[in-house]
């Protein structure tokens, strides 16, 4: 069977996550490939619970709180769904990934990228993204663009911009999984640099 792959497309706000995953995964089905889409938080039944709270409940939850409820729901998926995707030999496209923990709760939340990345790794089990597709866009931009930000994207410019310069520390750190793409660019334009980032990596035919 062959080898499956987990690519993760991250970035702040309004980055274009969602649309180019969208994309993405009609770009991959077309070249023969069995896909399975993921979103984080979310994807299995305790993590859309979790996602409620998370994103759109009109509550106060802790820094430390939301850094251990992004955890809980993203072990619930790399065990149940990510996981046996692999396995399957499917290739796995997440919106989001462990990654925006690093950046909105390790950085933007100030509680250190190590520490968040020590909290996630037990639930991960070893699940970590092959490529990392770091869609960057500046703050400003990427808070143009929300029609309809929920809680943690309702931030302002001040945490986006701490969370966007986290993103690409992590980039320059682990340059052998992240790619980066500019997300300012026209759609078309920023789903073929995906591609062919993928492409050069691994043959999708």
């Amino acid at each position: 069977m062959t080898a499956g792959k987990y690519i993760a497309l991250e970035g702040i706000e309004g980055a274009g996550k969602s649309t180019v995953a969208a994309s993405l995964r009609t770009a991959l089905a077309d070249a023969g490939r069995k896909v399975t889409m993921v979103r984080e938080p979310g994807g299995t039944g305790p993590g859309e619970r979790i996602r409620q709270i998370l994103l759109l409940d009109d509550i106060d939850v802790a820094p430390w709180t939301e850094a251990l409820l992004f955890a809980a729901s993203r072990a619930q998926l790399a065990r149940e769904v990510i996981a046996p995707a692999l396995r399957r030999g499917e290739w796995v496209i997440g919106d989001r990934s462990v990654y925006s923990s690093l950046a909105y709760q390790g950085g933007g939340r100030a509680l250190g990228v190590e520490p968040v990345r020590a909290l996630n790794v037990p639930g991960l089990i070893g699940v970590w993204p092959d490529l990392v597709m770091l869609l960057r866009v500046d703050a400003g931009t990427g808070l143009q663009r929300q029609e309809d930000p929920d809680r943690i994207g309702a931030e302002g410019r001040v945490f986006q911009s701490e969370v966007a310069a986290t993103f690409d520390k992590l980039a320059a750190a682990e340059s052998h999984r992240f790619a980066v793409i500019d997300a300012a660019a026209p759609l078309s334009a920023v789903v073929a640099a995906v591609v062919n980032e993928i492409e050069s990596r691994w043959s999708t035919k």
